[in-house]
């Protein structure tokens, strides 16, 4: 690879992770082709980019950008590197735990994840990040927080109403 290659994977990595707020570094080491086509295309269907670079690569654009933000992420920069972008912080952890199923396997291993400015190291966070809430669950959960009192309130009303007018019509 030429000094110029290199310096184009190295912006076009930047790219991604300037772009991305949640990355994963996966291992894919032992993967055969097919198994690496058949993830490829999953992430492709559930909208995360998956991209294999050199380590050193990898490093230099991170460096780049912030060596003090993604420090955490550097000891993980060994053996095969696959990158993982994504919007959604959980799923590429959906991706690679399905994955593992159906392969009955262990590969990809997770070496770290960063999500939204945390850093998770080693595959054994692999479970806790893929119960990670999204925005819009989060959203979703908030709303449904701020309409329960209200509805009580309501429904206490409407019982209440109930209450005075079988009454009334007891009388």
């Amino acid at each position: 690879m030429t000094k110029d290659q290199k310096n184009e994977v190295i912006e076009v990595l930047k790219e991604k992770f300037s772009q991305y707020n949640n990355f994963y570094i996966t291992d894919t080491e032992a993967l055969s082709v097919a198994q690496v086509s058949t993830l490829r295309r999953t992430c492709f269907d559930k909208q995360v980019e998956m991209k294999v670079a050199k380590n050193t690569l990898i490093r230099k654009a991170l460096e780049s950008l912030d060596a003090e933000k993604y420090a955490g992420v550097f000891d993980s920069l060994h053996n095969v590197t696959a990158l993982m972008f994504s919007e959604n912080p959980k799923e590429p952890a959906l991706i690679i735990s399905s994955f593992r199923k159906k392969s009955n396997g262990e590969k990809p291993v997770l070496k770290a994840a960063f999500i939204n400015g945390d850093i998770y190291t080693g595959d054994n966070n692999l479970k806790a990040l893929t119960q990670i809430k999204t925005k819009n669950e989060l959203i979703g959960e908030v709303i449904g927080l701020l309409q329960s009192p209200a509805k009580r309130v309501l429904a206490a009303l409407l019982h209440h109403h109930e209450k005075q007018a079988a009454g009334a019509t007891a009388e």
